[in-house]
């Protein structure tokens, strides 16, 4: 399997990703038509070989007719909770609404009439293939994830004007198709760095990284670090693409470059050419670029965490009880103790906390404050995480939520979503466990795929 690496030193946006693989090979013609399986109109498409800082590479945009056929280069694209100046000085607004009740899907409601669920039925409902729809859901799901954390809403009520847009759809949509259409490489890159700087939200100025963009890249584990580029170079939906299909992130380790392309953005920027450069080809090496994956023909997804331990024979249940709900509250990725035997035979606790690995001195430092501790300890783990993703099954209680993990594209494991269980055997006056027997046996009758 081919090997596709980002390096991604001067940021990564929607539009600069899709450049970059249409340099590399990707058929603009064929592009052009799985988009239009979306059944969305207002747009078209303008791909042009320029140049960048005297780099050759493609752009990328997407013409609107609402914009009277200006293009958006969307090298700061149209993307949720922000808003930019573009070179036109003409101002986009990236607020964000919220609306408890989801309007009725269609694909050519105005864009700031579009919810995360209306998006995911346009999506669904179009005669894109299984993986470009599964892929495009997820990436957008990342976003919705971030911003309604942010804002205090449950995804599918984030009500959004940007990632509702027609040009963003394109970008996200277009990137799975990109990545199908170059055979759905094995996707790597360099370290992410962002620039400094602000830039302008709905809830006022922010610094550079965008709440959106930092929280996207802190789900997922991914370090983040700045350059003296005084603009954002990430955009949510490139932290969303990054979050969704790269696998690791480090230097290039004994890559065989067989291929390169070259994405350009809009800005000219002030330390480093604004251009995302993408490298197909093949690794000599494969283990030691491949950090975050134990065996090459497996697909799990991994990541690295921080495990901090400290032994407690002195600390009473109550505080053990209240550090664990702080520490979760707090983002810690899971939080338990063990009962153990110490020194001069003392029965005691060993107390676990697994978090990012950005965020170990964080909760080493909640440890030493909120328990009886004098010392932590950290280890960097690997871990192995099936492929998941969500659907829902029908049961004789109604629909519920289940989460899907595979290895090689088979389902290895189905398990109902406990909330959504819970509300379900509420509604219908049941016992959780009947809504989980029922909906294991709806599982069995789809034979997922």
């Amino acid at each position: 399997m081919k090997t596709l690496y980002l390096d991604i030193f001067s940021g990564i946006a929607g539009d600069m990703f899709i450049a970059a693989l249409l340099d590399l090979g990707v058929d603009a013609a064929k592009l052009e038509r799985e988009l239009k399986k979306l059944k969305l109109d207002g747009y078209h498409l303008h791909i042009s070989r320029q140049q960048k800082s005297a780099i050759a590479g493609i752009k990328f945009d997407v013409h609107l007719a609402q914009d009277h056929d200006h293009a958006h280069g969307h090298e700061q694209p149209h993307e949720a909770g922000h808003h930019h100046e573009a070179s036109h000085g003409h101002v986009h607004l990236r607020s964000l609404q919220f609306s408890a009740t989801p309007s009725v899907p269609h694909a050519h409601h105005h864009a700031d009439q579009r919810n995360f669920s209306e998006i995911k039925l346009i999506i669904l409902r179009s005669k894109l293939s299984a993986w470009v729809k599964q892929k495009s859901i997820a990436v957008f799901a990342r976003i919705a994830e971030a911003e309604g954390k942010i804002h205090g809403r449950p995804p599918d009520e984030v009500h959004f004007h940007e990632v509702g847009a027609v040009d963003s759809i394109v970008d996200i949509v277009g990137a799975a198709i990109a990545l199908e259409l170059l055979g759905k490489p094995r996707v790597f890159a360099s370290p992410v760095v962002e620039g400094t700087g602000w830039i302008r939200c709905a809830h006022g100025r922010f610094p550079v990284p965008a709440p959106a963009t930092l929280a996207i890249l802190g789900a997922r584990g991914i370090g983040i670090t700045q350059c003296e580029e005084p603009h954002e170079l990430v955009t949510p939906t490139g932290a969303a693409l990054l979050a969704e299909f790269v696998e690791g992130f480090g230097a290039m380790d004994h890559l065989v470059a067989e291929k390169i392309g070259f994405g350009l953005g809009t800005r000219k920027n002030t330390t480093r050419p604004n251009v995302l450069r993408a490298v197909l080809g093949s690794s000599a090496k494969v283990q030691s670029l491949k950090s975050k994956v134990a065996t090459a023909n497996l697909d799990w997804e991994s990541d690295k965490v921080a495990v901090l331990e400290t032994n407690l024979d002195d600390c009473t249940g109550e505080i053990l009880g209240s550090f664990v709900e702080t520490a979760l509250a707090a983002g810690a990725l899971d939080v338990f103790h063990t009962p153990i035997q110490m020194k001069k035979n003392r029965p005691g606790i060993l107390l676990t906390v697994l978090c990012a690995e950005n965020d170990a001195d964080k909760f080493s430092e909640m440890i030493l404050r909120e328990t009886t501790a004098f010392g932590v300890r950290k280890t960097i783990a690997e871990r192995r995480k099936l492929r998941r993703e969500f659907a829902e099954v029908k049961t004789p209680f109604g629909k519920v939520t289940v989460k899907i993990g595979r290895i090689g594209g088979k389902v290895v494991q189905a398990a109902p979503e406990f909330e959504s269980a819970r509300k379900l055997a509420i509604k219908a006056k049941v016992p959780v466990k009947e809504i989980f027997e029922a909906a294991a046996a709806a599982c069995d009758r789809r034979k997922l795929k």
